[in-house]
C-alpha cells in the first residue's frame, strides 16, 4: 500500500498545478473545483493498478474528471426535473488573473457552451493538450475535437461580442 502511494503521488505531484488548472476552469459554477479533484484523485487511487501508460496519468486524472462532471450534471438534471433549482454561479476567488472582469466574462462565456465544446477549449487553450490528446481523452475522432474547438471558438466570440455590447464593458473578445 505504502508503494502504491508514493507511485501515485511521484506522478501525481508534477502534474498538480495543470490538474487543478483544468478543475477549475471547467467547474465554473457547477460544483467546487476541490470537491472534483478529490473525487478524481479518490478514484484514480483506487484503479490505479489499470492505470496502463504512466506517462498518460494527467489524461487518466481528465478522462475520470469529465466522467464524474458528466455523472454530476446528470444527477442535477433529474433534480431540476422534478423540481425548480436556482443555479448560483461562485465566483472563483482564487483566481490570478490580472483583470477580473475578463476572467469573469470568459468563465460565464465557457459556461454556456456544451460539455464538450468546453472541455475541447479548456483542454487545448488552458491546460494546453494537442488535439490528438484531446480526441484520447473525449473518445471522439481528431476532426471532431477540431469542429468542436471552431464552433466553440465561434459561439464564445458571440457570446462576449454581446456581453460587452450590453454591458457597455471594454471587455476585448481575443478568442480566434
Amino acid at each position: 500500500m505504502r508503494k502504491k502511494q508514493k507511485e501515485f503521488l511521484a506522478l501525481y505531484e508534477p502534474i498538480h498545478d495543470d490538474f487543478e488548472r483544468f478543475c477549475r476552469a471547467r467547474v465554473y459554477g457547477d460544483m467546487d473545483f476541490r470537491d472534483l479533484m478529490n473525487e478524481t484523485l479518490l478514484k484514480a487511487f483506487e484503479k490505479f493498478e489499470e492505470l496502463r501508460a504512466k506517462e498518460a496519468f494527467l489524461s487518466y486524472l481528465l478522462s475520470i474528471s469529465v466522467r464524474i462532471l458528466a455523472n454530476n450534471n446528470r444527477k442535477r438534471k433529474e433534480e431540476s426535473d422534478s423540481f425548480e433549482v436556482v443555479a448560483i454561479k461562485a465566483h472563483d476567488v482564487n483566481a490570478k488573473t490580472d483583470n477580473k472582469a475578463d476572467s469573469y466574462f470568459l468563465h460565464q462565456a465557457l459556461a454556456q457552451l456544451p460539455d464538450e465544446q468546453r472541455e475541447s477549449i479548456i483542454l487545448f487553450e488552458i491546460s494546453g493538450f494537442s488535439i490528438k490528446e484531446i480526441a484520447a481523452i473525449q473518445n471522439a475522432t481528431e476532426s471532431s475535437v477540431k469542429q468542436r474547438l471552431r464552433r466553440g471558438r465561434m459561439r464564445l466570440r458571440e457570446i462576449l461580442t454581446f456581453e460587452a455590447k450590453n454591458s457597455g464593458s471594454t471587455v476585448k473578445s481575443e478568442v480566434s
